[in-house]
């Protein structure tokens, strides 16, 4: 990224700002403010998240927000209620709580003499959900949203959820915000209140993964803030941004097509990164486009937004398996609208382990089994890959011997495919509960296999997901089986792979016994979105990454990132390791020195399905001179047929003194899952 230093306003940073709520509760801001807005107001952009802006995500917030003051606008960078510096406690996401605030901040940025009423959003992930979810309660001062890597569905495809299956990212992601929560403010900026505040926090934060597990259904839990039960209610201009290895990608094409108001969607090869961050490359100059975003629907300067595509997205080139890109090769395309009636359904049938790619039924049939190992998965990845490695699938030969597979010959010519393939599945089970998981691979001629994109569904939920229903053993069901959004090239000379599993751990929670499905070929269908190459793609063209410089720092200690496989042979023991040490990093502006350093572990044992466990091991510590604090953080999932056990330690620290220990023990029911 090119760091910019020139820009057409000097910007002076307002440190600390609170902001009072009207339960006396004041939160903390910090404000980049164009020296042109105490003469003369100007739009106003709010990012408000609970990543603690003074040691968190300080680094990134001068990139973008002092970039946005430098041309024009005042950058706003909110903590939440209860996070960082801001006073209160948080107690979940995305409570009605938070979006009250969240209006009030709209109300009293709208009011300040610096601003002229109009305020516009921005956000990657948390951020990106409350910017849809206030546009939703129509806040008269919110005039436009950038949301990047969020979902209108936080029960469908959000972090817990996956098709009814419960996420191995849940217990991640509930561990991270539970270490989060363990830190205190820092006494510079709130002075001798820090400890009293700390432990309102410690004390009142809560175990969010026992809530969320109380909630493996789609109920009014999850309804709210999911802005998919009204579309209708958005009705500000929304540009949506996503990647390829990102979990939220399939929010993006959803939002084009259902938003009433101005919507356009962006994809990339990135993972869970904004765009001008973007990993895998390439990364783009996605601050210019925001740029272009606020002028034309906060400034009302006329910018050709209008004109452009309703979406454009990274159509990725074939490569060879790895966890790990450092760039995706492929090309931009675009669609003037969403859905694209250049796009045709490839009816692919399935015929004894094979994908006909014809379209033609052949008259022999087959009804195939499968009972997957429970290990199926170990190579899958992350549902969300936060770090562009080495969190990505792994070649899928190591998956594919224990599932059912379907390859087609080898393509006559090159196909490219955009949008979401989906497979009709005629299918039995043996068992009341069963879940399936379904893979499309791109095959080279070497036989390697690269996974292009999947799916899962509980298929206790084939008929919806608010009240699932077990099935019947033996019996006949027609299911369909919908795999995450993709644009995908497959050369002449390759093969298609269509995978089906019985278990993806640890990547999804596997079902509460060892269950063989029936897969009958006569009624079952993969169907691929196929897009022909059009001339008006080479036109999409992005500048170069470009950002405010960041905050120096100085690392103190190396960090350190990996995923380990071990295999205990001798006591048939599978064991997924994901270290992820971020070393010690000083922030020379603050001087606040900054560890932070998890280890998850999910294990299993032959086919034992009472076998898997996961646990995370969270330490976070910050210091300044004599004063340090830690937060150390231990959550243990595991589970009987009828129950999840959960267990979770929080210790912290004031230098050597333990000031805070607390542990809960929690049994919740399965209830299908």
């Amino acid at each position: 990224m090119r760091e910019v230093n020139d820009f057409p306003h000097a910007v002076e940073c307002l440190d600390p700002v609170w902001i009072p709520m009207a339960d006396g509760v004041r939160l903390n801001a910090r404000i980049w403010l164009p020296e042109l807005a105490r003469r003369q107001p100007v739009p106003a952009v709010l990012e408000y998240i609970p990543y603690r802006l003074r040691d968190g995500s300080a680094r990134r917030d001068a990139v973008h927000h002092h970039y946005f003051a430098g041309h024009g606008y005042a950058g706003v960078r909110v903590d939440l209620r209860g996070s960082g510096d801001s006073e209160g406690v948080l107690e979940d996401e995305y409570l009605e709580r938070e979006l009250a605030d969240g209006e009030a901040i709209l109300r009293w940025l709208a009011e300040q003499p610096w601003c002229d009423g109009r305020v516009g959003m921005i956000g990657i992930s948390w951020g990106g959900f409350n910017g849809l979810q206030l546009a939703a309660r129509q806040p008269p001062e919110l005039k436009a949203v950038v949301s990047v890597c969020s979902t209108d569905d936080r029960y469908a495809d959000d972090v817990h959820y996956m098709g009814g299956c419960l996420l191995g990212d849940n217990l991640s992601w509930a561990s991270t915000m539970f270490a989060y929560n363990s830190l205190p403010p820092d006494p510079v900026v709130v002075g001798e209140a820090w400890r009293d505040m700390w432990l309102q926090r410690l004390e009142g934060s809560g175990l969010w993964l026992a809530t969320w597990l109380e909630h493996p259904h789609r109920d009014d839990y999850w309804r709210h803030g999911s802005i998919c039960e009204d579309f209708s209610r958005v009705r500000v201009p929304v540009l949506a941004a996503s990647g390829w290895a990102d979990g939220y990608s399939n929010a993006v094409l959803r939002l084009v097509e259902h938003l009433p108001g101005p919507c356009q969607g962006l994809i990339g090869p990135w993972s869970h990164k904004y765009p001008h961050l973007g990993e895998p490359g390439p990364a783009i100059g996605f601050l210019q486009t925001c740029l272009r975003w606020w002028d034309q629907w906060l400034k009302g300067e006329e910018r050709g937004v209008r004109e452009e595509p309703a979406i454009r997205v990274w159509m990725q080139d074939s490569v060879l398996p790895t966890t790990r890109y450092g760039h995706r090769p492929g090309r931009w395309v675009a669609e003037p609208r969403w859905p694209s009636p250049t796009i045709e359904p490839w009816r692919l049938p399935l015929a004894p382990r094979r994908l006909s790619l014809d379209g033609k039924r052949r008259r022999e049939h087959s009804a195939l089994t499968v009972q997957s190992p429970l290990t199926c998965g170990l190579f899958a990845g992350k549902w969300c890959s936060y770090a562009a490695g080495p969190d990505l699938a792994h070649d899928q030969r190591q998956e594919d011997g224990g599932a059912l597979v379907f390859d087609s010959p080898p393509l006559g010519a090159t196909v490219e495919i955009l949008g979401s393939a989906r497979l009709e599945l005629d299918v039995s089970a043996d068992r009341p509960v069963a879940m399936v998981a379904v893979r499309l691979s791109d095959v080279a001629p070497d036989d390697k296999a690269t996974r292009v994109t999947y799916g899962l569904l509980n298929l206790t939920h084939r008929d919806g997901h608010a009240t699932p229903q077990a099935l019947e053993p033996g019996r006949r069901y027609r299911v369909e089986v919908r795999l995450n959004d993709v644009a995908q090239v497959f050369p002449q000379g390759h093969r298609l792979r269509l995978a089906i599993s019985t278990s993806y751990w640890p990547l999804a929670w596997p079902p509460p016994q060892r269950t063989r499905l029936i897969i009958h070929d006569e009624g079952s269908v993969l169907e691929l979105p196929r897009r022909p190459p059009r001339a008006e793609d080479a036109a999409v063209v992005f500048g170069e990454p470009e950002g405010a410089p960041t905050i120096p720092a100085t690392r103190l200690e190396p960090d350190h990132h990996n995923w380990y496989v071990h295999r205990d042979l001798a006591e048939d023991l599978s064991t997924l390791e994901v270290v992820n040490d971020r070393g010690r990093l000083r922030l020379e502006d603050s001087g606040l020195e900054v560890q932070t350093r998890s280890v998850e572990t999910y294990r299993s044992r032959a086919d034992d399905f009472d076998s898997p466990t996961g646990t995370t091991c969270w330490e976070r510590s910050l210091k300044r001179g004599d004063w340090e604090v830690t937060a150390i953080t231990r959550t243990v999932l595991d589970a009987t047929p009828e129950d999840f056990r959960l267990h979770a330690t929080l210790d912290a620290y004031e230098g050597e003194r333990r000031v805070h220990c607390r542990s809960w023990d929690r049994r919740i029911p399965r209830r299908l899952v």
